[in-house]
């Protein structure tokens, strides 16, 4: 079976990381993803420390399922091979900042008479509209923007989350909305315009929390690993590790009270119910701490398992990458790469029936600029040739 996006072609302008991983998420649902590229490359393939042979870790990361187009829209001549593209391409996705395009001579209207069926696709820190229009913006800057800083981390000093979330928030949004961009293009016929702000999108995702400002308008502070409704919902030391448990409703109170062995706060009205629970947090905390010191992890797994309670322990991330269920569902794969060789990295978390997982390696720099330019504009090999001489490839 094809994948879900197989038959589009996506003319991938955007680097660094919110559209690559976007690009590389409809790359792996099937979408022919062409990564134009300047002739030096995208510049996180410098971006260190860690590297395969020459290769980021960190570009790896997010540009599997691509192939490699090297071309320096800054002259004409690479204008119209790229314009030529566009004729042929059902998608143009970018992350320049605002007003970049358009110097480039490469907009949505210039795109439009090429191509009146385009779609495009442009992610920008503060979208196209809106007084921090013309800002630059790096994934931490909208963490902090949208609040999410601010809910994040321990005592008064806010935390950054340990991932790009506004970066990969920007990049899933991107990847959901040129999906149904498509769909309504069948339908319709009509290209569209997609302006994306990874402000908008990271502060999307704020969700309840939002919700409850607008309700009782008081600030809420960082949260730890505990949740702003529900008592117990947070981790615990163990005797050797960390886990954490949600008891989200009084069946799994019932449960966690059971293998914690204190089957006496069932009958204790501070904690009859969730309310009571939360009003009474700092009583009952300290109660189960001392419990879950008393035993491993691995111990609780028993124990909590037995009563179906849900839980998990914390793990670090050599532990992730080996867990059954992980490798079970494929989330850690390995792709032959032309330089590296056997490339580990992360799956496709989208898991479709007949569809197999990704098989295309994140591309080396202009990797397939000879293949695109002869397969899908016809150049001759002399004409390639004279093409990279002029430093137009």
């Amino acid at each position: 079976m094809l994948g879900l996006l197989s038959g589009a072609r996506i003319l991938d302008l955007s680097h660094m990381l919110a559209g690559p991983f976007g690009s590389m998420m409809m790359g792996d649902l099937g979408a022919e993803i062409i990564k134009i590229e300047p002739r030096e490359g995208d510049p996180m393939r410098q971006m260190g420390p860690h590297f395969f042979a020459t290769e980021s870790a960190y570009y790896l990361s997010a540009n599997r399922s691509k192939h490699s187009v090297t071309l320096n829209l800054q002259t004409e001549r690479g204008r119209a091979i790229f314009y030529d593209l566009v004729k042929i391409s059902d998608v143009v996705y970018d992350n320049f900042r605002p007003g970049i395009t358009q110097k480039l001579q490469i907009d949505f209207p210039t795109l439009q008479r090429v191509n009146p069926r385009i779609i495009a696709c442009s992610i920008s820190g503060f979208g196209q509209t809106g007084p921090y229009r013309d800002r630059p913006a790096f994934d931490i800057a909208i963490q902090g923007l949208s609040g999410a800083m601010s809910i994040t981390g321990v005592g008064e000093t806010p935390a950054r989350m340990g991932i790009a979330m506004g970066d990969l928030a920007g990049g899933m949004y991107a990847a959901f909305a040129v999906a149904s961009a498509l769909y309504q293009r069948e339908k319709t016929g009509e290209g569209c315009y997609i302006d994306l702000s990874l402000l908008d999108c990271l502060t999307s995702l704020l969700t309840y929390v939002a919700q409850y400002f607008f309700h009782d308008g008081v600030n809420p502070g960082p949260q730890g690993t505990e949740h702003m409704s529900v008592v117990p919902y947070q981790s615990f030391k163990t005797k050797d590790g960390f886990l954490v448990v949600a008891a989200f409703t009084e069946k799994f109170w019932q449960g966690l009270c059971r293998a914690l062995a204190l089957p006496h706060l069932l009958d204790d009205p501070r904690f009859a119910n969730n309310d009571a629970r939360r009003v009474n947090k700092t009583q009952l905390v300290p109660l189960l701490s001392a419990a879950f010191l008393t035993r491993t992890t691995d111990e609780w797994q028993t124990r909590l398992d037995a009563e179906s309670v849900p839980w998990g322990p914390i793990n670090k991330i050599d532990r992730v990458l080996s867990d059954p269920q992980i490798l079970a569902r494929q989330m850690k794969i390995e792709l032959d790469h032309p330089t590296i060789g056997k490339l580990p990295m992360l799956g496709n978390p989208v898991k479709v029936q007949g569809v197999a997982e990704p098989r295309v390696p994140p591309p080396l720099r202009g990797q397939h600029t000879a293949h695109v330019l002869a397969e899908l504009l016809r150049y001759s090999p002399e004409q390639i040739a004279e093409l990279e001489k002029a430093q137009v490839i």
